[in-house]
């Protein structure tokens, strides 16, 4: 079963295997031999992940900033997460980290959907300090967990990867469970400047999909103040499942967080006709907010566009 960045990717390939086949049926006809039909490629895919409706996405998570993940509370208070479940889809046109493989004849191998490749579990970063002795993070804890509150423009924790919203869960091999803001900076500061080793896990439900630009050069949603609202009928957007009342925080894999509408819409026409775009429930956005403090997100923190 072959896997796709987008609905548009799955229809042209339908199409030229058709071809192929229409093609091949042709030349058997006119020859009268009998060929095997193609069947068309096959491509590796991820087994489930354990735990759950929501594990492949997000798996071990039960608890974050104060919130119990369990499907009822899901329910209750992000229904469009419910009603949606996640469909495992990451990178294209090259074997990402998971195993995956995606025939994308439109998508191509685009650099945007590489960027935005979401890493399920718990991933280790690698960071040092700069010159003055800094990695430019902020973290907060937030009921006995530390999660990253700002990371600054072009500083060792943005080029690491590391982003609004993530939780840390061990720095240099020792559980940060219980420790408060100022134990987590101590031991930062204490640290080595040529090598910090995090582990670090995800913002919970996050997803991505990608989308294809019209000949207006829309995808074909709106939001407000960076959440989506409406969707229009029949565009990439509603073909490829983007979904209202959930918080842009990506395009191409550049952070929006804290950026006014009218920039989010500059970056969108600066990029190509291929659109990959990261989003989250609305309430765990509005909760994340409330814990962190919003008033540094617009000041300090990096919206740089990736290099990979």
């Amino acid at each position: 079963m072959s896997l796709y960045p987008s609905l548009e990717d799955m229809k042209v390939d339908q199409l030229a295997q058709a071809q192929v086949r229409t093609q091949q049926a042709v030349a058997q006809a006119q020859h009268q031999v009998t060929y095997p039909q193609a069947t068309g490629q096959t491509y590796p895919q991820q087994a489930p992940a354990p735990g759950g409706s929501y594990g492949g996405l997000y798996p071990s998570l039960d608890e974050y900033m104060g919130l119990e993940m369990t499907p009822e509370f899901v329910a209750q208070n992000m229904p469009v997460v419910a009603q949606n479940p996640p469909q495992n889809m990451q990178v294209g046109v090259r074997q990402s980290q998971s195993g995956q493989m995606q025939v994308a004849p439109v998508t191509g191998n685009d650099v945007g959907l590489r960027r935005s490749e979401i890493k399920s579990g718990i991933r280790q970063v690698t960071l040092c300090k700069d010159g003055s002795g800094k990695v430019g993070l902020r973290v907060r804890h937030v009921n006995k967990g530390i999660f990253v509150a700002l990371v600054h423009k072009d500083s060792p924790a943005a080029m690491a990867g590391l982003r609004f919203g993530d939780q840390i869960l061990q720095i240099n091999e020792q559980n940060v469970a219980g420790w408060d803001t100022n134990k987590t900076l101590k031991v930062i500061k204490d640290a080595s400047p040529k090598q910090i080793t995090m582990a670090v896990r995800d913002r919970p439900f996050e997803r991505t999909i990608t989308m294809q630009k019209d000949s207006t050069g829309h995808v074909g949603f709106v939001y407000n103040d960076g959440e989506i609202t409406k969707i229009v009928k029949d565009s990439s957007a509603a073909r490829n499942g983007i979904l209202t009342d959930h918080q842009l925080t990506e395009v191409n894999g550049q952070n929006v967080v804290g950026i006014k509408d009218k920039e989010v819409a500059q970056i969108f026409d600066a990029t190509p006709r291929t659109v990959t775009i990261t989003f989250m429930p609305s309430f765990l956005y509005k909760h994340i907010i409330k814990c962190m403090g919003g008033s540094l997100i617009t000041k300090l923190m990096d919206h740089s566009i990736p290099d990979f």
